[in-house]
């Protein structure tokens, strides 16, 4: 198991779901909403903020990196990552640049969360087959890692021309990029990212007890391959309040709304499944301080991950609770999640 310091987080896909008052978020306030986030997080005191790939209408980013680099500009310390990028329907060679410019500008801040993607709609728009949905993938993680690894690179695969002694510029501040892998619970990709040395990210929405065992085939198949396993980190749907019952009465219908625009085959999400989802053993972080540490070090013990990453402003969530349940998340839960974790090494 890790003994890095444990390390929180949030992230956004920068969703154009309603706000408070039933108005549509428009996509320009909501990148404004998402720099005062960020700006709000770097000051507060957490590690990471991620930014997720999206290529629809109901989403204000498209480029994690664009908005990242627009953030680097105005937080001074905390880590700038992509949750995810899409890789399959990527040029590394055009995401290697991208982020080592993002690295530069942020002074060695800049880490990439390299998917599948959960939705396939980018594929079409950048003229590839969904029939190869894994072969891109796999190819294309490939010559990321062959980038980071050398220069000049020579290369050739499947998905895209060879390379050949080609030089990729710039490089990053950082000696070697940071690359994880998120997964949503395929075993096949758990051990594509431990085979590799790579550590993994779980996005956990349903069950978290079943992704233990995801986490120790993830250490298994790194030891099985002779490579040192990397860190695990977990993302979840999180709000915070003072008070439990005060959360859960705020969130309920943003929720609701979210689950209903963006996960349709779960079906109407009604109040008794909310408090189900967000009690002790459910994948929901929404409650008071006290409650979501608990939740953290409860899926710490079974685990073993040292990140945790919050997804914020869900269902149009007004600004005002936004900003609070982050400095909540930064100035109660962070320091006692960290202090727990300590004592346990």
């Amino acid at each position: 198991m890790s003994t890095a310091p444990f390390e929180i987080g949030i992230f956004t896909f920068g969703e154009l779901t309603r706000d408070a008052d039933g108005r549509p978020i428009s996509p320009s306030q909501r990148l404004r909403d998402v720099l005062e986030w960020a700006r709000v997080a770097d000051q507060a005191g957490l590690d990471l903020f991620g930014v997720g790939e999206h290529h629809r209408q109901d989403f204000a980013v498209t480029s994690p990196q664009l908005m990242l680099s627009a953030i680097a500009a105005q937080t001074s310390r905390i880590r700038l990552t992509s949750t995810v990028t899409v890789l399959s329907s990527s040029d590394p060679v055009r995401i290697f640049e991208d982020f080592a410019m993002l690295d530069l500008l942020s002074g060695g801040r800049a880490e990439i969360t390299a998917g599948r993607g959960a939705y396939v709609e980018s594929f079409p728009l950048f003229g590839q087959s969904l029939d190869r949905y894994d072969v891109y993938f796999e190819d294309r993680l490939d010559l990321l890692l062959k980038i980071r690894g050398q220069n000049p690179v020579t290369w050739s695969g499947t998905t895209r021309p060879p390379l050949n002694a080609a030089e990729i510029w710039p490089r990053p501040l950082q000696d070697e990029l940071p690359v994880w892998i998120a997964v949503g619970g395929t075993p096949d990709s758990v051990v594509r990212a431990a085979t590799r040395g790579l550590p993994l990210y779980l996005a956990i929405l349903g069950d978290p007890g079943r992704f233990a065992s995801l986490a120790h085939l993830y250490r298994h198949a790194a030891d099985q391959a002779g490579q040192q396993p990397g860190r695990v980190g977990v993302t979840s749907h999180f709000y915070a309040e003072p008070t439990s019952q005060g959360a859960r009465e705020t969130f309920f219908p943003h929720y609701s709304s979210y689950i209903g625009q963006n996960m349709p085959r779960t079906g109407r999400l009604d109040r008794d499944t909310l408090d189900v989802w967000a009690g002790p053993r459910g994948a929901l972080f929404a409650g008071s301080p006290a409650e979501i540490i608990d939740k953290i070090l409860w899926e710490h013990d079974i685990l073993g991950h040292t990140r945790f990453l919050a997804q914020v402003g869900l269902g149009g969530l007004s600004q005002r609770d936004t900003l609070a349940s982050i400095e909540l998340l930064a100035t109660e839960i962070l320091p006692a999640v960290r202090a727990a974790t300590h004592a346990r090494v």
